[in-house]
């Protein structure tokens, strides 16, 4: 069974509404407590500042300033300051301010100013000053202001001003004034150009290769190739 307080006092059935068949619970109410633990695939929608302790395989509607503390393959829409604590294989799609410590195999779709503890094949698609601390083979499409500790084998598409502490083979797209230090060869790479397009060597080795070595551009049905200086020269003088 489950229970649902509320200033540590059960909440009346009649505040809120339990499916048994479709283990759906839907409520109005706000500060509650709900225990589900070890109850899997139940749906909730609830108003803000909830805690739930739940199984695998739920999906949450909720509003803002929630905690959560759930298995592997839960489904998340939330508003903005979450905490969540969740196993693998979960999708969450929140407000900012939010703090996730999950499993892998995890997507992200947030606003800004999100901390990430996360373990590998995790692909994010967040607003700026999010901080990410995660496992390997992960992606990130990101705003500015960002500090990014990760493994190996990431995608970084990012804006200006960020800072990457990362391994080996990682790919980064970034503006300007964003900085990478590589942990296994104590490297510190400044890319201070508008436009940053860089593939890290592979592991202990120093250095990177550019990728935007030549831009294409379509002129009268025919391509024509311009190296990065002459493209930002032509993009410039475009206005």
């Amino acid at each position: 069974m489950f229970s649902i307080t509320k200033n540590g006092k059960p909440l009346s059935k009649k505040l809120y509404n339990w499916d048994e068949k479709t283990k759906t619970l839907s409520t109005d109410e706000e500060s509650l407590v709900l225990d589900f633990s070890g109850i899997n695939g139940v749906t909730f929608s609830t108003g803000r500042n909830c805690t739930f302790s739940t199984g695998s395989n739920c999906t949450f509607k909720t509003s803002l300033y929630c905690t959560f503390s759930t298995g592997p393959d839960c489904t998340f829409y939330t508003g903005l300051y979450c905490n969540f604590n969740t196993g693998s294989n979960c999708t969450f799609k929140t407000g900012w301010n939010c703090t996730f410590n999950t499993g892998s195999n995890c997507t992200f779709d947030t606003g800004w100013g999100c901390n990430f503890n996360t373990d590998s094949n995790c692909t994010f698609n967040t607003g700026p000053y999010c901080t990410f601390k995660t496992g390997l083979n992960c992606t990130f499409s990101t705003g500015r202001n960002c500090t990014f500790k990760t493994g190996l084998n990431c995608t970084f598409d990012t804006g200006s001003y960020c800072t990457f502490n990362t391994g080996s083979n990682c790919t980064f797209k970034t503006g300007k004034e964003c900085v990478i230090v590589r942990h296994d060869v104590f490297e510190v790479i400044t890319l201070d150009k508008d436009e940053n397009h860089i593939r890290l060597s592979g592991n202990r080795i120093l250095g990177y290769k550019n990728l935007i070595d030549k831009h294409t551009i379509t002129i009268d049905g025919k391509e024509i190739k311009l190296s990065d200086e002459s493209y930002k020269n032509l993009k410039k003088s475009l206005g």
